[in-house]
């Protein structure tokens, strides 16, 4: 959840009630601030659990496939370091020289694995993000809001908002309630609200064993 724009759409709320604002403060009005926290409402719509489940179906997929190469990887270094000492030079070479396009495919396959992976949540993201955004402009324009700002300011950033003394400007209820979420519902579990984490297989794939005539 940490990936959505929040300082976009932060500058984005500035640059659109910035004529409101300076409307209400030249008649002497108070602006309504209104304020939410994005990853909490993202984190309770059911396209957001779907979502995870897709991530974590596709990660399994893509640790399976590695695994599957670790596997191949290691039944022949273990084969090579049984018998190397028994080979030519010429074939010990070119058993090593296969061990070491295995392990180079092994770290390719990661690679891919991790962006695949985050390309695919940020595709999937995509949409909720614009649903959320909708419901936040909704809210903000029928309870006449001039800024409705984030809680939550991202990972490794300072929040927008320390501290709030008026409840009744929170309108995270109201955005529930607008996007079909009931608000009373118990909140889901912190699982379900990380985000998947890159494929890692469990056994990573060994050096390849070294002897005398080994390339360094």
């Amino acid at each position: 959840m940490k990936r959505l724009t929040n300082l976009g759409l932060f500058a984005w709320m500035i640059l659109t009630h910035l004529q409101a604002f300076s409307q209400a403060t030249e008649s002497t009005d108070t602006p309504k601030i209104g304020y939410t926290n994005v990853d909490l409402v993202m984190a309770r719509l059911p396209e957001s659990k779907a979502m995870f489940n897709e991530l974590e179906i596709t990660k399994t997929q893509l640790e399976k496939a590695i695994d599957e190469s670790i596997k191949e990887f290691q039944g022949k270094a273990d084969a090579y370091q049984k018998t190397a000492s028994q080979m030519t030079d010429i074939i010990r070479a070119d058993k090593e020289k296969e061990l070491e396009n295995l392990q180079t495919r092994i770290q390719e396959m990661r690679s891919k694995a991790q962006y695949s992976l985050q390309n695919k949540q940020q595709q999937l993201m995509a949409p909720i993000q614009d649903k959320v955004n909708a419901a936040i402009q909704q809210i903000g324009k029928e309870h006449g809001y001039v800024y409705i700002l984030n809680m939550d300011g991202g990972e490794g950033t300072v929040p927008f908002i320390l501290f709030a003394s008026a409840q009744e400007n929170n309108v995270t209820n109201l955005i529930l309630e607008k996007l079909g979420v009931d608000p009373n519902q118990p909140e889901p579990s912190s699982k379900s609200e990380k985000s998947p984490t890159s494929p890692a297989p469990s056994n990573p794939a060994k050096p390849i064993p070294a002897t005398k005539n080994a390339k360094p």
